[in-house]
This record gives structure tokens, sequence and C-alpha cells, in this order.
């Protein structure tokens, strides 16, 4: 107590004005964390725990978050479960494997391919396929987004080597939308799991070389009775997916086309059309302005650009009358129609944590031309791949547009994402 009675007289005056400038700082601190903790209790996600697992602040990721561009950025595991001479040998195979595919990438133009953050290519959806094809003919695990998984047999066998907690790796290439190759070896070794990535990028004139290489411990996985599987990461980065996964087993290829054509575009959890039970009779449910960003979409293929935040009325009408069941009248009460500038309010959807996505598993085609789709619900980063199941009716049309007629939904493994409101006032 005499210690600070003398500095209360000798700094009196200084220390009183730095406890006050400390318990401002504390008070406003404290206020900005209360309003982070309500604006983050207003985003709903179902209830998930990753155990012993870290957030990496946004400060620290400061880039895409898909897991080609974000794996760099996870932190490296202490220890490596394999050794050197290993991690030499997957080297040499990942880059011999490269080099078997090199002519395709030849004429190839991939910009600053030696930026692996700014890497532009023209690499096509037919070449990314043949990649993985020519890849899995070789026997390995091969796979890219839109091509079923080659050689999926030998992730079964390390997930059961898992199971019995026998020491095992497999190393699965995956081809990126850029054409850059990571190749992911997944290890179980002494009861804990790794994976070891390589990352391969493109010289000019498609020669092969090592990116660079990273470890990162992985906290579980889990393949599921339909054939996805899935895994976490010790490390969770800021605003990316709790978890990552590979759908191993194939599905149909009609259902392929059938998702990417009806059902790729659409959200389940910024407005209603997944996830609620509508038909012509209550259309006017599920209307609202965010929805036509997507439904522009799906009709051009292009991103929506609007001018003063201002979308057309004839554009805007002539669109949304064809993709549903909906009068000019129905529009103009649900979707922000303005009549002194006759357009309607853009209203912009922003991008949701973790959101399920859906996928073609079965299909009727109906007498009267329409098709009944029934649609998965897939939510790798809660572990499902059954999350709920859709039944959605389109009435294809000969200008390959389509509308779409009906949609009914069923819980099944997971509760429905709640239901999204408009953001207008």
């Amino acid at each position: 107590m005499e210690d600070v009675n003398w500095l209360l007289k000798k700094w009196g005056f200084p220390i009183l004005m730095l406890l006050i400038a400390v318990i401002a700082g504390v008070l406003c601190c404290g206020k900005q964390h209360t309003e982070e903790q309500k604006a983050a209790e207003e985003v709903w996600e179902p209830p998930v725990e990753i155990k012993d697992s870290e957030t990496i602040t946004e400060e620290e990721s400061d880039t895409e978050t898909s897991i080609d561009s974000a794996y760099w950025l996870i932190p490296q595991a202490s220890d490596c479960l394999i050794s050197d001479e290993e991690k030499q040998h997957l080297q040499s195979t990942v880059l011999s494997a490269a080099e078997s595919v090199k002519e395709i990438y030849k004429n190839v133009i991939i910009k600053d391919a030696a930026n692996y953050s700014s890497g532009v290519s023209e690499f096509t959806s037919e070449q990314r396929k043949t990649v993985v094809e020519q890849l899995g003919a070789a026997g390995l695990v091969s796979v890219e987004e839109d091509t079923n998984m080659q050689n999926p047999e030998k992730i079964e066998m390390f997930y059961s080597d898992y199971l019995n907690g026998k020491d095992s790796m497999v190393t699965i290439f995956e081809v990126q939308r850029d054409g850059l190759i990571g190749a992911f070896t997944f290890i179980y070794r002494k009861g804990e799991l790794q994976t070891y990535y390589i990352g391969i990028r493109w010289k000019e004139g498609g020669i092969p070389e090592i990116q660079g290489t990273s470890v990162s411990n992985v906290t579980e996985i889990k393949l599921t009775e339909k054939g996805y599987f899935i895994y976490a990461f010790e490390y969770v980065i800021a605003h990316a997916s709790l978890r990552q996964y590979w759908r191993i087993e194939p599905l149909p290829e009609d259902c392929r086309k059938l998702t990417q054509e009806y059902i790729s575009g659409l959200s389940y959890v910024n407005y209603n059309v997944l996830v609620t039970n509508w038909d012509r009779s209550n259309v006017e449910d599920i209307l609202m302005p965010c929805m036509y960003e997507d439904i522009y979409r799906i009709y051009t293929g292009e991103n929506l650009k609007t001018e003063n935040w201002k979308i057309p009325a004839e554009e805007y009408e002539r669109i949304m009358t064809t993709y549903f069941p909906v009068s000019v009248e129905q529009l103009r009460e649900h979707c922000g129609y303005d009549k002194d500038s006759n357009s309607y309010e853009y209203e912009m959807i922003y991008a949701s944590p973790y959101p399920p996505f859906g996928e073609v598993v079965d299909y009727t085609e109906n007498a009267d031309g329409t098709l009944t789709l029934i649609v998965d619900g897939v939510w790798p980063d809660y572990n499902s791949d059954l999350a709920f199941r859709n039944t959605v009716v389109v009435q294809p049309f000969e200008d390959g547009t389509f509308r779409y007629l009906s949609n009914s939904i069923e819980q099944i493994e997971l509760e429905l994402p709640p239901i999204a409101k408009s953001q207008q006032r």
C-alpha cells in the first residue's frame, strides 16, 4: 500500500489519466464484444463441436477460403508422422504423375503460374476431366469437382484401416479449376491423423514443378453411407468451411447433369425456395427480392450487374415469370417494385457460413413433360450427406429455360435452416 501511495504522490496525475484511458478502453471493447456477440447470435448454425480446434483470425487468413488456396495458411504440424525419406518418395511419385499428364498442359496458358494466389488459367472442364481420367488409368486416386472420383476403393481401404487402428496412407490427386494439382496424402499412424499436401504448378510448355508442401493435423475423418469422405483440420481458417469433403462414390451422370441444370444455382439459406413446401397455390410465400440474383445467374450464366441498385421491371418480370408460376401483380407486391422508376430494387445476397447444397439422386419423367427430382440436401460441415430430402417439380421449355413448379422438403438428419426474411424495410 505504501508503494501505491508513493506512486500516486509522484505520478498521480499521469496514472489517473492512464487509468481513465484503460477503463474507457475496457468499456469500449466490452460494448464492441457485446455487439459482435449479438450479431453472431443472429446467424443460425446447427450445433457443432470440433475438439481441440482453434480458429485463425481474418487478418491471418486474408485470402480466399477454398481448400486449394487456403491450405497454405493452415499452420504446420509441429511433428510429421512420416519420415523425410517417405516425403521424398511421395514428392517423386507426385511429380512423376504430373509428368504423365503434361501433354494436356502443353498449350495451356496459366498466367503468373509462379504466383499461385494470382494464377489465372484457360483450363477447361473437359481438360480437367481428361487429367483425372488419365491419372485414374494409372491406378491413382484422382478427382475434380465435375468428374466422378477414380479408384475410390483405395480411400475405402484407408478408412477401414483407420477404423481398425491399423497404420495406413492414401494419396488423392485433386485437379483444381485453374489446372493446378493438389496431392493430399492422408496418414494414419500411431493413432494420429495428418495430411501431407504437395502442390503442383505448371511452367510454360506444360512442365510441372512442386509448388510447396504442407503438413496439417486432422481431427476427424468420416466415410458416410452414401460415399462422402469428410474430414476436419485441427485449425479452422476464419470464414472457411468447418470440414472438407469429396464424394467418392459415383453420382450417375444423368443425376449430375440434372443437378447442374436445375439445383446447383439455388440456395438453402438465402431465400425459401428449397426450405418450404410450396406450389402454385401459395407461391407468394417464397417471393423475395434477393431470389432474383440467383435466378438471373441460372438464366444467363452470368453475375447480375445493376445501375443505381435498380433492375428494369421488364427484365425482372420476364425472367421471374419464366422460372416460377407467378404473375406480374404478385411480383410487384412482394419483390420491391418501385412504380416511379418502373424498376425493382436490387437486394444483395450476403454469403452465409457453411451452407448445405443439393444433389439430384433420382428423378421421374412425367407424362405431362415435367420432371420430378429427388434432391438430397448435403451438409458436409455438419457431417451429413442426407440432412434433408426435397422433391422438386420442374417444367423444361424448348428454348432451354424451365420453370420451378413446386417443392416439398422432409427433415431427415438435421434441422432445416430457418425461414429467410427479406432485408428490405
